[in-house]
């Protein structure tokens, strides 16, 4: 952009937005530490994963319906050709 086209605003100037009033916050618990474990990349990492036994049971799970679905379509392509 060039310099002739950027105007910045004068100092001390109130901007169009209205001063927002701050949240009310709860006061921390005594026994907290200064962040809060919700707060942690660690933690936040390990709510966002898949639990490892949920992966396995849905492998097994598509595992068995596919091997069900063969055994019948087995059972139907035998039973055609005995007729």
């Amino acid at each position: 952009m060039p310099e002739s086209e950027y105007q910045p605003e004068p100092a001390g100037r109130a901007t169009a937005e209205e001063p927002k009033a701050p949240e009310p916050q709860s006061p921390p618990s005594p026994r907290a530490p200064e962040s809060s474990p919700e707060d942690s990349p660690i933690r936040r990492f390990v709510e966002d994963k898949i639990p490892t036994g949920l992966w396995v049971r849905v492998f097994v799970y598509v595992v068995a319906a596919h091997g069900v679905a063969a055994f019948l379509y087995l059972l139907f392509v035998l039973g055609a050709k005995n007729q």
